[in-house]
């Protein structure tokens, strides 16, 4: 025998009312899901590490700068050392530097300059020595006779007329030679002009000596210029 459903039982018809229930509830599952991952968590929320190592790479760059930094600042120091003698402006120096505020409490002063005198010390000279010198093996009419013989008479003189004495005075040397010629009488300049220049091409005379050494000694010699008629 054939079993009859009734309509009420049939579920057939239920179907899609079943279908729209049950979309209806996962739809709402998955909303709640949703809404429930997409709220954020405070306690664990976290920085981004490239901004963490932004901070401390420029942390560290910084720190090193100021490390740097007292090392380039010594060096100038050390070499500004060198150089000058740099003093705190608190550290109180010592002078020993003496200030008149009153010039009239100075006083009157003056400024005395020593000169030396050079002294030059001469020889002494002899008019009579132990050994007196001597000229070409003679004495002093020896030598007269050689300046009368080689003296020239001035033309100018002759042609005035002028004559007379010219007394000269002179040295021998040590070695010899004449100097210090002077002349201590003369009529006129032209006959002392002459007699000086014989005496100046005199030869050399044997030096005089005292106590077996050369010494110097002067003569006075009268030198004649006479006209002859």
């Amino acid at each position: 025998m054939e079993i009859k459903k009734t309509p009420k039982a049939d579920l057939e018809n239920k179907k899609s009312l079943f279908l729209m229930v049950g979309l209806v509830i996962a739809l709402g599952i998955t909303g709640i899901a949703l809404s429930m991952s997409s709220k954020p968590v405070a306690d664990e929320y976290k920085p981004p590490k490239k901004e963490t190592t932004e901070v401390e790479q420029i942390d560290n760059s910084r720190q090193d700068m100021q490390e740097q930094q007292p090392e380039v600042e010594k060096a100038k120091v050390q070499v500004i050392t060198d150089v000058l003698n740099i003093v705190s402006n608190d550290q109180k120096i010592d002078t020993n530097v003496a200030f008149i505020e009153d010039p009239d409490d100075f006083g009157d002063f003056e400024i005395v300059i020593e000169e030396k005198e050079e002294v030059i010390e001469e020889e002494e000279i002899f008019v009579n020595a132990e050994e007196m010198p001597t000229f070409q093996g003679g004495d002093l009419s020896k030598f007269r006779n050689w300046v009368q013989s080689n003296v020239r008479y001035p033309q100018i003189a002759l042609e005035n007329g002028i004559q007379g004495n010219v007394v000269i005075k002179f040295v021998v040397e040590k070695d010899g030679k004449l100097s210090n010629i002077q002349v201590l009488q003369s009529p006129d300049k032209t006959l002392s002009d002459a007699a000086v220049a014989v005496l100046q091409r005199s030869p050399k005379w044997k030096p005089g000596k005292q106590r077996n050494k050369p010494v110097r000694v002067t003569y006075t010699l009268p030198v004649s210029f006479k006209i002859q008629q």
